[in-house]
């Protein structure tokens, strides 16, 4: 049996968004073994076709338990009552919406202090659809590894909810609010302000600093996020970046394995090839997404476009050709940063994005190379080690040129002025030599 599942994207607002998904499922022998394979084309109609229900209750390895007493959850996580949540959002007010998708809604809410030694606290709470396309399983694994982790390029989780009501089980996190919504609302979405040059360069560093702490800096475990992407990379009031949305994170492979073998999820143009070919997930394939963001930072452009021509659609098939000779970067840069970049950092980074787009996973880098790349980037600002172009921007010489157009036009009129003012002293010039030859005539007498 074979299942083939895809959801196009809904999103409102700037918050989090529904992912596309697709799973892949083969059945065999061994009930603990996922093989991912290809669907066969013939199963399907139309761009999106599903086979048959996905089983429910397939779980994909251990998930801990929902913690129930204080001893048992991390020291800072709180759990709310759904009256206390309802009241912090103002009863899940429409005013209050910051975004919504397949898995419900997310409300901007404010909690009360609980006592004199602390404030109000604005959050984000995000209420999971009874019916919706994310489960218990994925609010789950929000909880466990966001309520296990800490980091400051990690979104906080306050705490969560979970209680029976006439309703059903209603299932709610908490997370810390952060104001200036997501990577994607100002790469893609025409946030009133650009992203500057410097703010780029922060974003990916402080993005790959959370990657590589899921990575390789957890004691005695290894966290894979599997669905990096702009949209999942929020900004703080300082514009630090926090990655958010763990509901597809899974834990790295024990015990000497290469890889997780797990059913193929994630979103359309970030998901690494050899994952989508096989199932087999590993750090390397956050690597490719990571990858794939880098080049979105510089360009400007999404991943996959399905409204540019067929030839620009795919990210990384309209950069590669472009960046055979140093100098034809600036063909691919966002244009709205109107020239204002280090031609060498931007160099470094379209380099250092291609090596995490590998073909093969072993030859991609670590996060922690990935890091340390990045910061030797940053640190190129020191203008000794700018080649002379880097600092000549696009924008300085428009700007000189529109000076220069200014300056020719002022000229000319002032030309055309020299020019008539000669003409009106040589017209003088001449009368008042017509006028003294007149003054100096003296007849001749005329025979007759």
């Amino acid at each position: 049996m074979s299942c083939f599942h895809c959801s196009y994207p809904e999103r409102k607002g700037g918050y989090f968004k529904h992912r596309f998904t697709w799973n892949f499922f083969s059945q065999s022998s061994s009930a603990s073994t996922l093989e991912a394979k290809k669907s066969s084309p013939a199963s399907q109609t139309g761009p999106c076709a599903v086979s048959e229900p996905i089983p429910a209750g397939r779980l994909e390895g251990p998930f801990l338990p929902l913690p129930q007493s204080s001893s048992q959850r991390p020291p800072d996580l709180r759990v709310f009552t759904y009256v206390e949540l309802r009241a912090a959002t103002k009863n899940f007010s429409c005013t209050n919406l910051l975004g919504e998708g397949g898995f419900g809604c997310v409300y901007k809410g404010i909690l009360k202090r609980r006592n004199l030694n602390e404030e109000d606290m604005e959050v984000a709470v995000k209420q999971l659809n009874l019916k919706g396309q994310q489960g218990h399983k994925e609010w789950l694994a929000e909880v466990r590894y966001l309520g296990l982790v800490e980091h400051p390029n990690l979104v906080k989780l306050v705490g969560y909810c979970a209680e029976d009501d006439e309703r059903g089980i209603q299932r709610l996190l908490v997370y810390e609010y952060m104001p200036n919504k997501s990577l994607e609302d100002h790469l893609f979405r025409k946030v009133q302000s650009v992203l500057s040059w410097q703010q780029r360069l922060s974003l990916m560093l402080g993005a790959a600093r959370g990657l590589a702490y899921l990575h390789e800096e957890i004691d005695d475990m290894q966290v894979i996020f599997r669905d990096f992407k702009t949209s999942n990379v929020l900004l703080d009031a300082d514009f630090t970046p926090k990655l958010s949305d763990f509901g597809l994170a899974r834990q790295g492979p024990e015990m000497g394995a290469t890889h997780v073998s797990t059913a193929v999820v994630g979103t359309l143009g970030y998901a690494a090839p050899e994952y989508i070919q096989t199932g087999h997930l590993t750090s390397k394939s956050d690597v490719w997404s990571f990858g794939v963001v880098l080049l979105e930072i510089l360009t400007g452009r999404r991943a996959l476009d399905r409204n540019r021509p067929k030839h620009e659609q795919q990210l990384i098939d309209w950069v590669k050709p472009k960046l055979h000779g140093n100098k034809r970067i600036r063909l691919i840069m966002d244009p709205r940063l109107e020239g204002e970049y280090f031609l060498l950092q931007a160099q470094k980074i379209a380099s250092l994005a291609f090596q995490c787009l590998g073909k093969h996973a072993r030859t991609r880098p670590l996060m922690s190379s990935v890091v340390k790349s990045l910061n030797e980037i940053v640190d190129l600002v020191d203008s000794s080690h700018l080649q002379p172009d880097d600092q000549n921007s696009l924008s300085s010489q428009r700007s000189r040129g529109r000076v220069d157009v200014i300056t020719a036009t002022k000229d000319l009129e002032n030309a055309k002025k020299r020019k008539l003012l000669y003409k009106d002293v040589m017209s003088l010039k001449s009368r008042e030599e017509a006028r003294d030859m007149w003054r100096v005539w003296t007849p001749k007498p005329i025979a007759t």
